[in-house]
């Protein structure tokens, strides 16, 4: 949510120099503990089954058009280039991935 600009809020105060050599110190713990953080399989698997959420529900649509079920054919459409599209995206990671774990394995300890 935006908070707007308020009394509580601090302004920049462009009469006063910036002391570059100063530091602040940074609050961390708006951040998290690195161990709330979902690992990287969990987040694999969950795309997995969000495009095969969206596969299977461009499946039924194209069931249901064949079948004369449904007349929804541009929400079909739409649904099958939708699934398209994460498809494409997913591969394109995956490719990725595998393309770094072989450039870890080609490194010379």
């Amino acid at each position: 949510m935006i908070k707007p600009v308020g009394d509580d809020v601090p302004m920049l105060n462009l009469g006063q120099p910036i002391n570059i050599g100063q530091r602040t110190p940074v609050d961390l713990s708006q951040f998290g503990r690195v161990d709330d953080q979902p690992s990287f399989s969990s987040l694999l698997k969950q795309a997995l089954d969000h495009v095969n959420s969206l596969q299977q529900d461009t499946s039924n649509r194209m069931r249901a058009i064949e079948t004369g079920a449904s007349t929804d054919l541009v929400g079909t459409m739409i649904a099958a280039q939708k699934s398209s599209l994460s498809f494409q995206a997913l591969m394109q990671v995956r490719n990725k991935v595998v393309s770094a774990y072989e450039e870890v394995m080609r490194m010379q300890i």
